[in-house]
């Protein structure tokens, strides 16, 4: 879909990318979009708003109530302007993003005019941060990521390469193609409107306040499926249990660590969903009793375990209109086990690997897989495939489906 018709706002923030944003800007005109620019005063260090100003041909306002408005550098605006202009966009667009401006988002600090428009904005904010690789890993960036991401902005991460500073490193913004395209997909998302709820990881049962039961479980394939999702338009919340890497942003996140609190906080959120991907791995037992104290070594002892809870179960009980997507490990009987998983827990598609198969399961960035429905196989890996991939596969497939149909029927 072109970007024909589509009013965008461009803010420009203080650093060494702002001038990306110059060719960003070109490809949202050149695809149709009517583009006003608002500047930050540091960002007119790095360009002068007199180019995005004869690019946007719209004024490029950079501060308010300043008295001297003579220049575009001084660009003022009324008083009630920056209401205006947060009343105009169909998205806003910040790029680059520094960190101190994602830090004002996060604290709601409307001490600049761009800060003081997302603040009165009312849409969907699309941030492409740029900074320093050290500053984009600092603890309190990540957490303000976290904070932006569960306030449904959208994000396109920052990038691995050169460096203003002198090496490569990830910190450089994206390129404004990528850019440019993560724009378009929001107004052509197939998913738009839809309520994406994804488990992730590996639950742990205590033992004793050192040991756990779990299993292996990265978390790799519910989040290259919670990307999926977010990336085809769908609002997404994921379900995180312990994980190996970090989650995408432009999601919100819950935390949980053991089957209960899974139980508790998917239970909760399914109320909500139209679509329920349950790719966590939950521990299928725990201990009968957790030891108050830490077991000593050099001796036998015993653990008596008890099943925990069928959440995939229990939520297919409470299914309705919702669809469900269902992860599962085979050996053996594949097929057979599959659709009998599938039709007992009420899913709608089920992924299964097997565990045993090179390249495929915990850990890597690859997976083999087949995926099923109602009616038999609807897909069988060609070999080991990007667990992104697969997870774009799967959402296609359910697209397909009649149920599914109706969701975006209902969510238009």
């Amino acid at each position: 879909m072109s970007l024909a018709g589509k009013k965008i706002l461009l803010g420009v923030t203080g650093g060494i990318a702002a001038y990306k944003a110059v060719y960003l800007l070109r490809m949202f005109k050149r695809d149709g979009a009517d583009v006003k620019v608002v500047m930050t005063e540091a960002a007119t260090r790095f360009v002068a708003p007199l180019t995005f100003e004869s690019l946007s041909e719209h004024p490029v306002p950079v501060r308010m109530f300043d008295s001297d408005s003579g220049t575009p550098e001084t660009r003022t605006v009324s008083p009630i302007e920056h209401i205006e202009l947060a009343k105009w966009p169909d998205l806003v667009v910040i790029a680059p993003a520094t960190a101190n401006t994602l830090a004002k988002f996060v604290q709601g600090r409307a001490d600049d005019l761009l800060t003081t428009i997302v603040t009165a904005y009312d849409g969907t904010v699309l941030l492409a941060p740029s900074m320093n690789d050290v500053m984009w890993e600092n603890e309190a960036n990540q957490q303000n990521m976290a904070v932006l991401s569960n306030r449904g902005y959208r994000v396109v991460p920052p990038e691995s390469g050169d460096l203003a500073c002198g090496y490569e490193a990830t910190g450089r913004m994206s390129e404004p193609e990528t850019i440019f395209e993560a724009a378009r997909a929001l107004f052509s998302a197939p998913l738009a409107g839809v309520r994406v709820l994804v488990s992730v990881g590996g639950t742990e049962e205590d033992i004793d306040p050192v040991r756990v039961v779990s299993n292996r479980s990265s978390g790799k394939m519910g989040f290259a499926m919670a990307e999926a999702a977010r990336d085809l338009g769908a609002d997404v919340t994921v379900v995180v249990a312990r994980t190996s890497v970090a989650g995408p942003h432009g999601v919100k996140r819950i935390d949980v660590r053991t089957s209960s609190e899974m139980g508790q906080a998917l239970k909760k959120a399914f109320v909500d969903a139209d679509v329920l991907v349950m790719a966590a791995a939950v521990s299928d037992f725990r201990p009968v009793e957790t030891r108050g104290s830490k077991m000593k070594g050099g001796k036998k002892w015993s653990l008596e375990l008890e099943p925990t809870e069928d959440i995939l179960a229990s939520l297919g009980e409470m299914k309705g209109r919702r669809m469900i997507v269902g992860f599962a490990l085979e050996t053996d009987d594949v097929e057979a086990n599959a659709i009998a998983k599938l039709k007992k827990k009420h899913c709608d598609l089920i992924v299964v690997n097997n565990p045993n198969t090179e390249g495929a399961a915990f850990t890597h960035d690859t997976n083999v897989v087949e995926i099923y429905n109602a009616g038999g196989k609807l897909y069988e890996s060609p070999g080991p495939e990007p667990k992104r991939a697969i997870a774009r596969r799967a959402f296609d497939l359910l697209s397909r489906e009649k149920a599914f149909k109706q969701i975006l029927e209902m969510s238009s």
